[in-house]
């Protein structure tokens, strides 16, 4: 391995315009396929096989007209008017009519609404043009559907012209006038202040890194360059599968932060083999050939974790996982490959831009002696009290994940300055919190083969389900009856679909329970009326999601834990090592979990308003952390190893390590927080909780677990550490991670030696 890296890192170096070439040709490449090829993004989370899935089967076969409940783009405008008042007043009556008229005006709204009628004449007293209205005449619905065939096809541009028109019709007639439904929820592309945001941070970090602005600029570009191709890769794989929405930004954030990270450490390793030898070529390869071993190693878990996403069978996480392991996959490729390239072009140039000079204090054998050392030591002195403090500290912060409520976002858990917040709110108010999450019961009367007996059959169906507990009520909508010459149906149809509306919102426990009791009930309904009964709806669907990912999640931890053992192993040879690893990597996620639970279901501290955690959280960020703590395992444990391959005692090389790694994974720890803690100044409440959860998880992984746990108990064990049963080390490949087969002239090289190549290059310095 690191031979292979070596020459891969070498010939870069000296090929550099052919390799810069080729990358440039991939870019134009992917971008002409996404181009030419790309298709809208989907919002549909349906899984094949789960009840309301069949149930929504059943529903297109009765009525074929009906759309998919994730390619709803409706949009509900509730009008009030103000207290003491009715939406029947004349003067009101015309604001909704001058409402109803610039609708449709608006960009991708359409000209075909016939949810948007003319309202009644005011001696009617009702406006017709509500579909539904309060009991007290002052609060109404009325819908429409955008021009588009999903949401994702929707421009914010578009939403933002709505919100406009609603304020001004708040304004000038002193209705209130919100919106809310599926045709509201756009998701918007990355590339936004919360990136930015991250990667300025990220630039000061490496700039007080490596002390030069030429060097701290090579992360942040690859990073970028290999974020730019991942997203160009992504929207060219829509052409063969379905991608998420919010794909892009989750690739985009786990991108850009190990982007940088892998390029940083093998840049850091570098400039410190710059001290070893005259040749920057050879330098570059020593680099690759050990920082790169360890990156290659650090993605691969990465990898296993994302791809293995696939595995539990849910389309929409398979395409989340898939998408931000090719973007990780990039990353990795251009950290071994364009960092040396770029390292050629600058050659002498690479640390030029100089803010400040590092000259670190070394010890009586000329060692450095910096913080890491200087940590290092101090955990020695009492290693199990810091094991403990670190078991205990992060068991207290996992304790809130037993209140852990797992429900997709709605409109009713948006945050309360948004016009969906405030339409659910209205339609809260006036028609209870079950009109945002009815449920839809679909009745198949094909076997009835009697009008009469078809229908009493769906009112039998209507009376089971209203007598259910938590129903508001239940109505038969629809039945599939063909329409006369008249209008009206002829005959009774042969399918009927009949809503539900709980008495309790759609993120409520009680509303899960109605679902369940209604599907207990369904076999028994069916004999009765001797129908087939199925419940679907968006609720149904997306508690049936909910479902799927709890029950696959043991399956998901089996596989990535299993797989990412036996490379741990291969990697450190050692059985103990990549045992206290995992160990330490479920002490941080279940820490995680419950800060998260803390601050975003509970509302801790105020900075965050409660709601449930989003239902794919747990499965992904457990996959994404656990790729992400390996890395910092891998980063600071192989130069702990390749410390003791080359002769220390255990003690001794945990020491080596953090000389030569702490800061370099205190860099890009603190780089990959401030980029994912970009992500929480998202108006989208999924991103936002991502952002949180993926930052606060590098907080307890790599400074808790990594700097302060793993070597405590790399103390306590002392050689036993490195323990390999006989007969395993014997089949086990030796892939050289250390670098052990590489040579290196051994004499530092001091700045103005014989090669021009150095000069400028004023304080070369161990990182």
């Amino acid at each position: 391995m690191a031979r292979l890296l070596y020459r891969i890192g070498s010939t870069a170096y000296r090929r550099w315009p052919f390799f810069i070439a080729g990358w440039l040709l991939v870019a134009v490449v992917l971008g002409s396929l996404a181009a030419a090829f790309s298709k809208p993004m989907t919002d549909a989370f349906s899984i094949p096989g789960i009840p309301s899935e069949k149930a929504a089967d059943i529903q297109q076969e009765l009525f074929p007209q009906a759309g998919d409940a994730f390619d709803d783009a409706s949009v509900n405008l509730v009008v009030a008017a103000p207290d003491g008042h009715t939406l029947a007043e004349p003067r009101y009556q015309a604001a909704i009519q001058q409402l109803i008229e610039k609708v449709p005006t608006l960009p991708q709204a359409g000209t075909d609404n016939p949810g948007l009628v003319a309202p009644a004449p005011p001696a009617e007293g009702v406006p017709t043009a509500f579909s539904t209205l309060s009991d007290d005449g002052r609060i109404g619905i009325m819908s429409f559907e955008w021009d588009v065939e999903t949401p994702a096809d929707l421009k914010t541009t578009t939403i933002d012209d709505l919100e406009e028109l609603l304020a001004d019709t708040t304004e000038e007639t002193g209705l209130v006038a919100e919106a809310n439904g599926p045709g509201m929820a756009v998701m918007e592309p990355p590339g936004g202040s919360s990136e930015l945001i991250g990667l300025g941070i990220a630039l000061v970090v490496l700039v007080l890194t490596f002390g030069s602005l030429m060097a701290a600029g090579m992360p942040l570009f690859n990073a970028v360059f290999g974020v730019g191709l991942g997203m160009t890769g992504i929207t060219a794989m829509t052409a063969l599968m379905d991608i998420g929405s919010s794909t892009p930004m989750l690739a985009t954030m786990i991108g850009l932060a190990v982007g940088i990270d892998y390029t940083l450490f093998i840049l850091a390793r570098y400039r410190t083999e710059l001290h070893h030898t005259k040749d920057r070529a050879h330098a570059a390869g020593i680099a690759v050939g050990t920082a790169g071993s360890a990156v290659v190693f650090a993605g691969l878990t990465v990898l296993i974790a994302l791809s293995a996403l696939a595995v539990v069978r849910i389309p929409f996480l398979t395409a989340m996982g898939l998408a931000a392991a090719a973007t990780v996959f990039v990353a990795v490729l251009v950290a071994l490959t364009l960092l040396p390239a770029l390292l050629g072009l600058t050659k002498s140039k690479a640390f030029a831009g100089q803010v400040r000079k590092y000259a670190p204090k070394r010890d009586k054998h000329g060692r450095v002696h910096n913080n890491g050392v200087r940590w290092a030591q101090t955990l020695a002195k009492a290693p199990v009290a810091w094991a403990l403090g670190v078991v205990v500290l992060l068991g207290a912060l996992a304790a809130p994940i037993t209140q852990m409520y797992l429900a997709f976002p709605t409109d009713s858990t948006s945050p309360t300055d948004t016009t969906q917040r405030k339409a659910s709110d209205l339609m809260t108010e006036a028609f209870g919190p079950g009109r945002e999450g009815p449920l839809l019961v679909v009745v198949d009367g094909r076997q009835i083969t009697d009008d009469d007996a078809r229908q009493s059959a769906f009112d039998r169906v209507v009376d089971w389900a209203a007598g259910q507990d938590d129903v508001a009520s239940a109505d038969l909508v629809a039945t599939n009856a063909p329409i006369g010459e008249d209008g009206e149906p002829t005959g009774t149809g042969t399918g009927a679909m009949i809503q539900v509306v709980p008495s309790s919102g759609p993120d409520e426990p009680e509303t899960l329970d109605l679902l369940e009791a209604l599907r207990d009930g369904q076999r028994a309904v069916e004999d009765q009326t001797d129908t087939v009964v199925g419940v679907t709806g968006l609720t149904a669907i997306t508690t049936d999601v909910s479902d799927r990912l709890n029950s696959a999640l043991p399956i998901y931890l089996a596989v990535v834990i299993g797989l990412a053992f036996v490379l741990l192993v291969l990697v450190f040879r050692s059985i103990l090592i990549p045992l206290t690893a995992t160990l330490g990597f479920l002490l941080s996620v279940l820490a995680t979990l419950g800060a998260t639970v803390a601050v975003f279901q509970e509302g801790a501290f105020g900075l965050f308003e409660g709601q449930p955690i989003v239902s794919f959280m747990p499965i992904f960020l457990i996959g994404v952390v656990f790729g992400l703590a390996m890395d910092y395992q891998v980063f600071l444990v192989t130069r702990m190893r390749e410390a003791h391959v080359h002769g220390l005692p255990t003690h001794e090389a945990v020491i080596d390590g953090f000389r030569n790694s702490a800061r370099v994974v205190t860099a890009a720890a603190t780089i990959m927080i401030a980029v994912f803690s970009g992500f929480i100044l998202e108006d989208t409440a999924v991103v936002k909780s991502m952002g949180f959860a993926l930052a606060v998880s590098i907080v307890f992984d790599a400074f808790v677990v990594r700097m302060v746990l793993i070597p405590s108990v790399l103390y306590l064990l002392g050689e036993k550490a490195w323990w390999l049963p006989a007969w395993l080390d014997r089949i086990l490949p030796n892939v050289d991670v250390e670098g052990e087969s590489l040579e290196r002239d051994s004499a530092p090289v001091h700045v103005g030696s014989d090669r021009g190549d150095l000069d400028g290059d004023k304080q070369l310095a161990e990182v």
